[in-house]
């Protein structure tokens, strides 16, 4: 375990503790617990809102994405950055004009209703959940490179910071960190795409000269099925498995140590085999990696690369410093070819086996979209693109943790210009994910089990204490994130259910330990969360919290907004009825029957975005309904009284 990246990571800790303490005797009142006490400035709040929303799924998850689908993985950055086009032109400042601590307080404003305040704080605390699981998921992924500690280790810290975080000081201390961490991302995000243009590419990439460019080897054979004769190396066929399609081969070597190849027909008709990187898990437990006891020593090797620049390969092909659009331009030639990892799982000879082998694609095939997404496939196909996009640009707007920053400025137009400030802040971060993304897809540093943590090995094949700074703002991004969903959470059951709903009556110091107990009960939950989805790509999480805020919170607000039909019945019925059917197909999903340990064509639902159906289900709900009780709405005049 290297030194620095401990102090380093250490010093940002106590630097986030230190702020929540100082801060905590400002948060003595609800206001200054759950809105800062609304005097936050403008700029400050803008910072923060990109703090807020450059959560663990926009630096690790989408940068891994990029790095292993291209631009599909590109797409999530611009869903999210679109999200914010609505958010300001519709939520801004009638958020701020209509609230006071919560999402459901703006919800709530035209009805004075129970039953939405019950339902808004339901769904707050779904969204919060559903958004917290990705970052826990990120904090396990980030504390294994740096302190050798498991995953769950990772979470468990993350949660009992944040835990202390959020009960000190609330809202204030959650700002003033999402605004140091929103910075700090920025800027050392900035000095990452800068050396990676610097360093250029290579089809051989050996991280700066610190580890050797490791080549995979392709052996040709003779024969069909059990007659396979191997004709270089001193290599003995141990057995052959076909997989979906796709057929491998164990060899063992002349020393007996296995290894397993992907077998492919070559354009003559031929077969060759190609060397992969293999997990295998003995009856007994024990895991071994490409032939040998798992170690320290011994694990999955780093991989990534073009194994052609502009139809050029070896030292022919490297390029010295190149400029964003050279970068851009040598990476989608057709004439380029990327090296991705797949994976697959399957039984063989009693072990469990995980095998990982690379496909060739050109460059302008992995800079479009299509890898994940089929855009040019049937229509069952692109359902799932079409979902994720309509839920990442209506999602952003009904996020209970970013709707409820609007409280902390003194006024409607400080909603306006915050929010102006974020999206330049958070539009160029995304820009920079594309050549982080691709940086890390080029230098030879991803890990094939786990594409989270894809930007912080970026940052290590450039040396520890770029890592170590790197990785500090990655956990002060998650801590970040975390605390302002608890915030949130915490408001729905403090200030909505118990204040509001059950009508216990509360002093204003009550409520502050209301919301202080929440927090440490919402974060015990995000922990065991975060260590059950272990392994899930944190960006794909996030997509599935956008589709249900989405789909229970963005058709009520437009609608009380804009509609003034609507009734208090209307929006519970839609608040449940979003929630219910965006839950309902993730559980269904191919996706989560793989969570399941089932095959994930045997699950109902062929798609695994739900916001393409969801939403509609959720505005056309509103609408009926409201229309069935208009005789029970409350008369606009009472309403203004």
């Amino acid at each position: 375990m290297d030194v620095l990246p401990v102090i380093i990571f250490l010093f940002f800790v106590g630097l986030v503790l230190g702020l929540s303490f100082y801060f905590a005797r400002k948060a003595k009142t609800s206001s200054g617990y759950f809105a800062a006490g609304g005097k936050i400035h403008w700029s400050v709040n803008g910072i923060a809102f990109a703090g807020d929303y450059l959560s663990a799924a926009s630096f690790l998850g989408i940068c891994g994405m990029i790095a292993t689908l291209g631009y599909d993985g590109f797409l999530y950055s611009i869903g999210y950055l679109a999200g914010w086009i609505v958010a300001l032109f519709v939520v801004a400042e009638p958020m701020k004009r209509l609230g006071k601590y919560t999402f459901a307080d703006a919800l709530d404003a035209r009805f004075s209703s129970r039953g939405v305040r019950l339902a808004a704080a339901i769904s707050t605390l779904v969204v919060s959940l559903f958004y917290l699981i990705p970052q826990m998921v990120g904090a396990g992924v980030l504390v294994t490179p740096l302190f050798g500690l498991p995953h769950a280790a990772g979470v468990i810290m993350v949660g009992a910071i944040v835990i202390i975080i959020v009960a000190t000081a609330g809202m204030t201390s959650t700002t003033y960190v999402q605004f140091l961490k929103g910075g700090l991302l920025i800027v050392f995000s900035s000095i990452l795409v800068a050396v990676v243009l610097i360093r250029g590419l290579s089809t051989t990439p050996d991280q700066g000269g610190k580890e050797p460019f490791y080549e995979y080897q392709t052996l040709t054979v003779q024969g069909q099925g059990d007659q396979l004769s191997i004709q270089e190396g001193d290599y003995q066929v141990v057995s052959q498995h076909d997989y979906k399609g796709t057929a491998f081969v164990s060899l063992a070597d002349a020393d007996g140590q296995v290894s397993w190849w992907k077998a492919e027909t070559d354009e003559n008709g031929g077969t060759k085999l190609h060397e992969t990187q293999y997990v295998s898990v003995k009856p007994d437990g024990r895991e071994w990696i490409n032939g040998a006891p798992a170690s320290d020593e011994n694990h999955l090797r780093q991989v990534g690369n073009l194994s052609t620049i502009a139809g050029q390969s070896g030292p022919e092909a490297d390029t010295s410093g190149v400029g964003i659009f050279k970068f851009l331009s040598l990476i989608s030639s057709e004439d380029s070819t990327i090296n991705m990892w797949r994976k697959t799982s399957f039984e063989a000879d009693g072990e469990s086996l995980t095998i990982y082998y690379s496909e060739q694609t050109s460059g302008n095939k992995f800079m479009r979209p299509g890898l994940k997404f089929k855009v040019e496939g049937s229509f069952v196909e692109r359902i799932d693109f079409v979902s994720l996009m309509l839920a990442l640009f209506l999602g952003t707007a009904a996020l209970p943790h970013i709707l409820i920053r609007y409280y902390t400025v003194p006024d409607p137009a400080s909603a306006r210009k915050s929010t102006i400030v974020a999206i330049a802040a958070i539009g160029f971060f995304y820009i920079l994910t594309l050549f982080m993304g691709l940086g890390a897809m080029a230098n030879g540093v991803l890990n094939p089990a786990d594409s989270n943590m894809s930007a912080p090995l970026l940052a290590r094949s450039f040396g520890t204490l770029l890592f170590a700074i790197i990785s500090a703002i990655a956990f002060a991004t998650v801590l970040g994130t975390v605390s302002g969903l608890i915030v949130a959470a915490s408001g729905a059951v403090a200030h909505d259910i118990m204040d509001m709903f059950l009508n216990i009556k509360m002093t204003d110091r009550q409520k502050v330990l209301a919301g202080r107990i929440t927090a440490v009960g919402v974060g015990i939950i995000a922990i065991i969360l975060g260590i059950l989805f272990e392994g899930m790509n944190v960006s794909f999480l996030v997509g599935w919290a956008f589709a249900v805020a989405a789909s229970a919170n963005f058709p009520a607000i437009v609608m009380v907004l804009f509609w003034q039909k609507t009734t208090a019945q209307g929006v519970v019925a839609s608040v449940f009825s979003g929630i219910i059917a965006a839950l309902g197909i993730i559980l269904l999903s191919p996706d989560m029957f793989v969570r399941y340990g089932l095959d994930p064509a045997s699950a109902p639902l062929n798609f695994s975005q739900p916001g393409l159906v969801s939403i509609p289900i959720s505005f056309m709900v509103l609408v009926v309904v409201s229309l069935a009780t208009q005789k029970s709405k409350i008369p606009e005049a009472t309403v203004a009284a």
